[in-house]
């Protein structure tokens, strides 16, 4: 899957979503990674990795784990540095959802070629 990512830049004090998988991030770092795009950006990805499409309720748990897999992926990398954190189970958010109350976030646009759009956010509390 050809991916390319743009460069992160500061968030302001609130974000807007329609759909996205949220993961805690516990131990010596505290907070929020989020996943955000289209459900048809999350489908395609998972269409490329399963071969099938996905939607509804098989699209929503496929969400959460494409966030279990990438918080677990960054997770295990920081631990090797010797900070302690850990993750917590996925939340699925759909609808208008807004997140306030961090004190820092980061925001990583990545494309993924013939998928779409992902944005990628760090809400460190």
């Amino acid at each position: 899957m050809n991916v390319s990512m743009s460069k992160p830049k500061l968030l302001g004090k609130s974000l807007h979503l329609q759909f996205g998988v949220l993961i805690g991030i516990t131990g010596d770092i505290k907070g929020k990674l989020i996943l955000a795009g289209d459900q048809s950006m999350f489908g395609a990805i998972g269409e490329k990795m399963f071969g099938m499409p996905l939607e509804g309720e098989m699209l929503a748990s496929f969400s959460g784990e494409l966030g279990n897999m990438l918080a677990g992926g960054i997770a295990t990398n920081i631990i090797q540095d010797g900070v302690k954190t850990d993750i917590t189970a996925p939340t699925i958010m759909q609808g208008n959802t807004t997140l306030t109350g961090y004190e820092k976030a980061l925001h990583l646009p990545v494309a993924f070629l013939h998928s779409g759009e992902m944005d990628i956010y760090l809400l460190l509390d």
